[in-house]
């Protein structure tokens, strides 16, 4: 099982969609780095050489930001925009909608799906007896 960037890559998948389980590496990404270490993008994980391997790993570790360090600077990102005030540092702290969607409905996924409305979230009526 190839380990790249703290993460286990499944075996069974194509080394080009295997690379996207790590954060930060998308399909293009991928590609790209593929070509740049000249492994066949149609190669299973699991029948990557060792070399390979390593190549990938140095590639991916030394040129681009990805996994822990990517999630720590958009932390980071979010943290300086609620720090200085600004309208969307705002809006992620009230965990609300932050790039300028509808939000009278339509915004449950960023709220967690938080029913307001009258009727949602009542119990139902006694039965006759």
């Amino acid at each position: 099982m190839a380990r790249i960037a703290g993460i286990n890559l499944p075996n069974n998948k194509r080394i080009e969609i295997a690379l996207t389980y790590v954060f930060g590496i998308g399909l293009p990404l991928a590609q790209k780095i593929l070509s740049l270490t000249q492994v066949d993008s149609n190669t299973r994980t699991k029948d990557l050489t060792e070399e390979q391997g390593a190549r990938l790993r140095e590639v991916i570790e030394k040129t681009y930001r990805v996994e822990g360090d990517l999630r720590r600077v958009t932390m980071m990102n979010i943290k300086r925009l609620k720090e200085i005030g600004a309208y969307r540092g705002t809006r992620h702290s009230r965990h609300l909608p932050v790039r300028g969607q509808r939000s009278k409905t339509n915004s449950r996924t960023v709220r967690g799906n938080v029913r307001r409305t009258m009727g949602s979230g009542r119990k139902p009526t006694a039965q006759k007896t």
